[in-house]
């Protein structure tokens, strides 16, 4: 075959075209997760395994695994079979990681909910996945997760806790609800828990009975992923698949037990219980969850209280950091590593990130629900130039391509085509949907990101953008991103994002939705008079907003479907229908 390249080395011959396959020197584990875990707590029983600072709890590993098995066992006793599916709809807490746990030592598969989802959105993820039980918090700012609950199944009023039965959630038989040790009104037909967890048995002889029966390829999450149209997929995930994802990004930042990650990242999502807390788990870190939700000045003030030497973020998260009117006040020197991830990283953030927050071994990571989900990742080692500029070289175990859409071709070096991964953490399909399934994973086992890239003659990867998203203007092929960098460097803009707008013209047209930084102010002439003589003039935006901020998801996902459909309506612009 010729397709035998692996992740190129210094010493080695450069590539001749867009392939690369990750090192094999470390093996892949193939335990269950629950097996993995009671490994490291029996290694380091008092060393501290997660510490919640809004809940002002702390855990050693000992404690963590005791508290893991009790709830397994209290989970079993509420007649749940393995694999039948558990849904969780919360924010980050002690009860969300007990859950990722003890729902693993359990057969059981867990099934993130997003906390932005509202009646409908619930409704359709339970029922989708016949979800048995269901942990959730009672609420969340303005997000009232039980009075929601109680309008989809007012049955429920005059259930009982683990007996409900309700029209629109036929499956649901259980709802727990997150409490304070106690506090809150009584909830009728549903269980606090606190008293599901204090009836467990952590000595529960079931539980080492069932890890016998467990193999590393038994689905263990189920994650909606959040498509621009039609309904969410499900998209399936095994042990094998996040337990090894976790291990080998631990593995990139070469964290030991000595390190203390910083996660505001949401939990329900793969950066936060893969890239954050498996990361973690694997290697016998320290978890820190600064707050429930995002916000900047607890994640500042976590980091120096508890001397995290870790700090993950989305792009949007940084920028909130680093523009924070009291960031100067506070002591980031622990810090060495972390990951940036969730959508493109602007260099010019990156740059900051690294200089202004001792964030030098920060490495970047890129991927998605579907292979739990990285596919490459810069390392603490990898230059620095490497690291503001690409997503870093092909994880181990896996392969990777950049291909021509149209013929399915392996590109030459530098040229851009669709980036495709192959290995374990390719994901075990879409829940109940075989169609879908394989319309993104082909016979050979390649996962079809949709995602252009461009790999380089040493295998770095850069991400260009969606293939949807790229913007043809009059017969110029345009990438977004390019021109969103190339704006990052303007120093009043804090942060932008570009789209293509139906044009008669020329087909499309770009948009430019900018956000200043604090206290600036910028006008249209003054970003084209920046643009000028530095870009091409069909990459210089026709269009310039200067908004607050952007349109995304909790995740921290910005969704320019959004912002071109609201320049569609402001323009009063319509699609060429006969493109």
């Amino acid at each position: 075959m010729s397709e035998e390249h692996s992740v190129p080395r210094p010493e080695t011959a450069l590539l001749t075209r867009s392939f690369a396959r990750g090192a094999t020197d470390v093996p892949l584990i193939e335990q269950p997760i629950g097996a993995f875990f009671d490994a490291i707590a029996v290694h380091q029983p008092n060393h501290e395994a997660l510490v919640s600072v809004h809940q002002r709890r702390r855990y050693t590993y000992l404690e963590l695994q005791r508290e893991t098995n009790r709830l397994a066992s209290a989970l079993l006793s509420l007649g749940l079979q393995p694999g039948e599916r558990v849904g969780i709809w919360s924010h980050n807490n002690a009860e969300w990681v007990l859950m990722q746990l003890a729902t693993a030592k359990a057969g059981l598969i867990l099934v993130n909910i997003n906390p932005a989802y509202r009646t409908a959105e619930v409704e359709y993820a339970l029922n989708k996945v016949d979800c048995k039980a269901l942990v959730t918090m009672a609420r969340f700012k303005t997000s009232d997760y039980l009075g929601m609950l109680r309008e989809l199944a007012p049955e429920w009023e005059h259930g009982q806790p683990g007996q409900l039965e309700s029209a629109k959630l036929p499956h649901l038989r259980s709802v727990v609800w997150i409490d304070e040790a106690g506090q809150g009104d009584e909830q009728p037909g549903l269980t606090r828990f606190s008293s599901l967890l204090a009836s467990g048995n952590p000595d529960d002889a079931r539980l080492a009975a069932l890890a016998f029966t467990l193999q590393a390829t038994d689905p263990i999450n189920i994650q909606f992923t959040s498509g621009t149209t039609g309904f969410p997929k499900g998209a399936t995930l095994t042990h094998r698949n996040i337990l090894n994802n976790g291990f080998f990004i631990g593995e990139a930042m070469k964290l030991t037990p000595a390190d203390r990650l910083c996660i505001p990242v949401p939990l329900y999502h793969c950066f936060g219980m893969v890239l954050g807390n498996l990361a973690c788990l694997t290697h016998g870190a320290t978890i820190v969850y600064p707050n429930d939700g995002f916000d900047a000045l607890s994640v500042l003030q976590t980091v120096q209280d508890e001397r995290c030497t870790g700090l993950h973020g989305v792009p949007t998260m940084f920028i909130a950091e680093l523009d924070h009117p009291r960031f100067a006040e506070f002591d980031l020197s622990t810090l060495r590593t972390g990951i940036m991830a969730g959508s493109p990283c602007p260099t010019e953030v990156m740059k900051r990130v690294v200089n202004s927050m001792n964030l030098g071994q920060i490495t970047i990571a890129y991927g998605m629900t579907e292979t739990s989900p990285v596919s490459c990742q810069s390392s603490i080692d990898t230059p620095l130039a490497k690291r503001v500029s690409t997503v870093g070289l092909v994880q181990p175990h896996l392969e990777i391509k950049i291909i021509d859409p149209e013929s399915g071709e392996i590109v030459l070096p530098g040229v851009s085509g669709e980036f495709c991964t192959r290995g374990y953490s390719v994901m075990h399909g879409y829940w109940d949907d075989p169609a879908r399934t394989a319309e993104s994973i082909d016979a050979d086992g390649w996962m079809h990101t949709g995602d252009l890239a461009t790999m380089d003659f040493e295998g770095y990867v850069n991400i260009v953008g969606r293939i949807k998203d790229m913007v043809i203007r009059g017969g110029e092929n345009i990438y977004p991103r390019e021109i969103e960098e190339f704006l990052y460097r303007h120093p009043k803009v804090q942060d932008v994002q570009v789209v293509g707008l139906p044009d008669k013209r020329y087909g499309e047209e770009l948009c430019a939705w900018i956000v200043t930084r604090p206290g600036e102010t910028l006008s249209e002439d003054e970003i084209r008079a920046f643009c000028k003589g530095q870009i091409a003039h069909y990459k210089v935006p026709r269009y310039i907003r200067f908004v607050p901020g952007f349109p995304m998801t909790v995740t921290g996902k910005i969704q320019k479907f959004r912002i071109r459909d609201e320049m569609k309506t402001q323009l009063g612009l319509e699609e060429d229908k006969t493109a």
